[in-house]
Formats: C-alpha cells, sequence, structure tokens
C-alpha cells in the first residue's frame, strides 16, 4: 500500500497498530486523509491485537465515521462484515483492479507524513520530500552500509517506524536489494535465535536493528549458545540504531557474531543517518559508545546553552549547522511555525537535534542522552548515557535505564533501574555495592546513586526507547500521561511497585 501511494503520487501517514483510539483519531484529524487502509489485526507474538474496532472509535472520534476504508482480512481475525466501517476488502479491490501509471510529482513533493510524538502531547507531523529522500537513502546503501543491488538487506524494524519507511520499504528497493518483511520478535519466535534463523534462510548480509533488541537476545541466551545451531556466515555487518548502544552490548554482539557492529545515530526528522561508520566509504575505527562522525552533508557542532561552539570533549548541546541534507524535514504537516519553534529558533543558523553529547578532537559524535535527561546534581551535569555505561559493564546485567530523581539537598540524584541476564543467580545486596561502586569508578562519587532497583523489564516504545521522562514522573510522584507509543503500559505498574 506504501509503494502504491507513492507510485499514483499520494501521501501516506503509517500509524502503528498499537496506538490508541485517542491516538489515532489525533493522527487522522491531522492528516486529513481521503482513505484509510487497515489490517484486522495485528499480531503481537502469541497474541493477536483486533485492529478495527480501534480503527472504528478513531474514526468516530476524529468526525470521520463515513471515511472510506480498505480492509486486509487476516486469517488469525477475519473481517467481520457487520464491523461498522465503510469497508471494501483488499482482495475484493485487487480482482477488480488494474495497474496504473507512474505518476509524475514534483521532487519537493510530500512523499509521506509520519507522526513522531510531541513535548506538548500533540504529534508533530514529519513530512518527507519525494526527491531528496530518493537521493539520499539510495546514497546511504552503498557508502554507509556497504550493500550493492542483489544484495541481501534485512532492517528488522516495524514499517511503522521511521525505520522500517526508510530501510525496510524504500532504500533497499532502490538499491535494487532484496528486502526482509519480518512480523515477530528477537526472543520468544520462538526463542532467542529468531534473528540467526532468517539470517540463515535468506542468506543476509546486512542487519540493522535495535540494541534494545541485542540486549534481550543477550538477556535470554548470555552465552550465545543459541548460534551454534545456525549458519550466518552470509552476515557481513551489523547496524544498530534507535537508542544509544551502550559498550558492552556492542562488544557482546561483536564477540558473538564476529563482524563489525556499527552503531549509527539518526533521527525520525533526519530520514537517514546523521552520524555513522561509512562503510562503503572508508571504515573508520569504531569507538565503543559513539556512532562515528558526521555523515557527508551535515555539519555536527556542540553549542552550550548561550549558543557559543564548545571546545572538543565538553558537553552541551548537539546541532547541525543549516543547510540540512536531502531527504531531511522541510517542515512539520500543517504546522510551519511550529517547525520552527521546535528545531530552528533556539540557535539560530541551527538545527536542534534535542539530544545531548560531545564532539571529541577526531569528530567523533557521542550521543549521550535526550537534553532533558541531564541530570543535575549540586551542579554537575551528569549524563544518563554516562552513568548507564558504567552500569551495563557488570556481567549480569541485560540491560539498564538512569533516571534524575528530585532531591533537597542536590537537586537531583540519580536512581538506577537494572534488569538482569535470564541465568543470573547474584544476591541482591552483592549486585548493588559492585554497581554503586562501578558508577563511582567510572564516573566519580559525585554520580553515586541514590538506590538501583532491579525489575523485570524497563518500560519502552515499540522502536526500543526506554522512557524516562516516564519513570521520572513516577519516581517524583507526578501526574503523567501513558505515552502512546509504549509498547505494553502493565510495564508502568511494575515500576510504580518498585519504588514503592
Amino acid at each position: 500500500a506504501m509503494l502504491a501511494c507513492a507510485r499514483i503520487g499520494a501521501i501516506h501517514s503509517v500509524v502503528f497498530g498499537g496506538f490508541a483510539a485517542k491516538e489515532l483519531a489525533a493522527r487522522v484529524i491531522d492528516a486529513d486523509p481521503a482513505l484509510v487502509v487497515s489490517a484486522s489485526c495485528g499480531i503481537e507474538g502469541q497474541k493477536v491485537i483486533p485492529y478495527l474496532p480501534l480503527l472504528k472509535e478513531a474514526l468516530q472520534q476524529a468526525g470521520a465515521a463515513d471515511l472510506p476504508c480498505i480492509l486486509v482480512s487476516r486469517e488469525q481475525l477475519p473481517v467481520d462484515p457487520s464491523c461498522g466501517l465503510k469497508q471494501v476488502l483488499w482482495d475484493a479491490a485487487m480482482d477488480d483492479a488494474s495497474p496504473a501509471e507512474c505518476a509524475e510529482v514534483s521532487a519537493t513533493d510530500p512523499l509521506y507524513i509520519l507522526y513522531t510524538s510531541g513535548t506538548t502531547g500533540k504529534p508533530k507531523g514529519v513530512v518527507r520530500p519525494n526527491g531528496g529522500h530518493a537521493v539520499a537513502l539510495k546514497w546511504t546503501m552503498d557508502h554507509i552500509y556497504n550493500v550493492q543491488p542483489g544484495d541481501v538487506y534485512w532492517a528488522a524494524s516495524d514499517v511503522g517506524w521511521v525505520v522500517g519507511h526508510s530501510y525496510i520499504v524504500y532504500a533497499p528497493l532502490l538499491h535494487g536489494c532484496t528486502t526482509i518483511l519480518f512480523e515477530g520478535k528477537p526472543v520468544g519466535t520462538p526463542d532467542a535465535s529468531a534473528f540467526w534463523r532468517v539470517i540463515e534462510k535468506h542468506k543476509v548480509k546486512c542487519l540493522f536493528t535495535a540494541p534494545t533488541a541485542f540486549r534481550a537476545i543477550r538477556r535470554e541466551d548470555p552465552k550465545g549458545k543459541l548460534l551454534a545451531n545456525h549458519d550466518i556466515s552470509s552476515l557481513e555487518t551489523l547496524f544498530l540504531a534507535g537508542e544509544r548502544c551502550d559498550p558492552d552490548t556492542l562488544h557482546w554482539a561483536e564477540k558473538k557474531l564476529e563482524v563489525p557492529v556499527i552503531d549509527h545515530w539518526w533521527q525520525t526528522e533526519s530520514g537517514w543517518a546523521m552520524a555513522a561508520n561509512p562503510m562503503g566509504i572508508e571504515p573508520l575505527e569504531v569507538k565503543a559508545g559513539s556512532p562515528t562522525v558526521a555523515v557527508p552533508g551535515y555539519d555536527i557542532r556542540v553549542l552550550d546553552d548561550e549558543g557559543n561552539e564548545v571546545e572538543p570533549g565538553v558537553s552541551g548541546n548537539i546541532v547541525s549547522r543549516l543547510p540540512l541534507p536531502p531527504g531531511t524535514l522541510p517542515t512539520l504537516w500543517g504546522n510551519q511555525q511550529r517547525y520552527f519553534d521546535t528545531y530552528l529558533s533556539r540557535f539560530e543558523g541551527y538545527y536542534l537535534t534535542g539530544d545531548a553529547g560531545v564532539v571529541d578532537e577526531q569528530g567523533y559524535v557521542w550521543v549521550m542522552s535526550r537534553i532533558d535527561d541531564v541530570i543535575n546534581v549540586a551542579g554537575h551535569r551528569l549524563s544518563t548515557g554516562a552513568l548507564e555505561e558504567a552500569l551495563a559493564t557488570h556481567e549480569d546485567v541485560a540491560e539498564c535505564a538512569v533516571i534524575g530523581v528530585e532531591d533537597k539537598l542536590k537537586g537531583e540524584m540519580p536512581l538506577g533501574f537494572v534488569v538482569l541476564n535470564a541465568d543470573s543467580a547474584i544476591d541482591e545486596e552483592t549486585l548493588k555495592r559492585e554497581l554503586v561502586q562501578a558508577v563511582r569508578s567510572q564516573v566519580g562519587p559525585i554520580a553515586t546513586p541514590r538506590d538501583i532497583l532491579i525489575v523485570k523489564r524497563l518500560p519502552k516504545t515499540r522502536s526500543g526507547k526506554i522512557l524516562r521522562g516516564t519513570m521520572r514522573k513516577i519516581a517524583d510522584h507526578q501526574p503523567f500521561n501513558v505515552p502512546a507509543t509504549i509498547e505494553d503500559p502493565a510495564v508502568l505498574d511494575e515500576i510504580s511497585e518498585a519504588l514503592d
């Protein structure tokens, strides 16, 4: 459906099927679509998620109950003819369809709108232009990912997120590669070897996924024993993005897969990598914890809060000097002023990424946290990324998160959450003592956590980002809304219990 829209010049906006009706309604209102295409259900592991009741409620909330819907009837939950939607079945429509000619569009015409979370709660509709998008994505396949026409490329993501748009649907096909659509998870479908099975079956050359996927695999199979059951010799590189990759996860993947593991950094707004190791131009030294250097087209700088460029190695606001390269967002759908206010107004002449970090003497970018995830402890600015890096070095820790919580004396104090490997047998007091020592020795005594809590899992978005802001509000007993992008809202109750 996405490619069909592109062919005829229609703008598409894909919405992840796990959103509540209210969130879908907000996107329908903002985008004002002429047509909805929906599957009858989604599949989450062993669960079947009915989509049509959500869709019906959302269209009613949006005042668009009569909007035409093309429905794909999946065998796990066939379409009920009396579902109350103005519907045409996909299969029936295909029976009567004939191929459409390609429409001619301007390079600056929108290809799609992709909504990303906004600080006000109202989603921001990132606009992607046709021409620059195609040019940039095709360039990256060769120069960043080092794949050629005919190679098998797998982005183990969801088409509802920017990685899925860019690197499942568009970039591989623009470059003549085979692309893989995978409906499943790295663990539990059926076990922690799901990725290895797909790589072996389809001879995948390049895998692109989120660090959280590898943390999940490592948690279930910390010694990587399941790898021995599969031939993954076709795999030449692993690329990670979506959430900062801690060095420990990167080293584990390097050791188990025996291929280069490349962390790279980008955003929904950019549509492609802003900092990366350009494997198809000149592979650079891997520095664990850094997505390497600015990609051609981006001029990455670090500014202090007054807009002055800081010295190499000094932390601040990561920005890109204007103009931005092809394929990046030219505006927000229907709201040019919000585009300016969000990204361009803070520092004149620069695009504000919203991330904090440093650029070192060699030009390597170190993205340590979102700007609002920096903790201020007694006047000392500490990055949550640095603290998490220290916690992640412990052999029993599968993944972790650090937030800043209110403290009457010091302003804020770090609070750590850790998820243990499946085979961990360490006792809680010993673990906490060793983790505190790791933070003190690697970051400094000022960073000593107020506490470290052991939890079964962390609240995340579907794309793998840890919801630190929501965790912070829970810890500080502040009111919060359940984020629309959360994978499983029940995790928030588990965090609340751990904090009691």
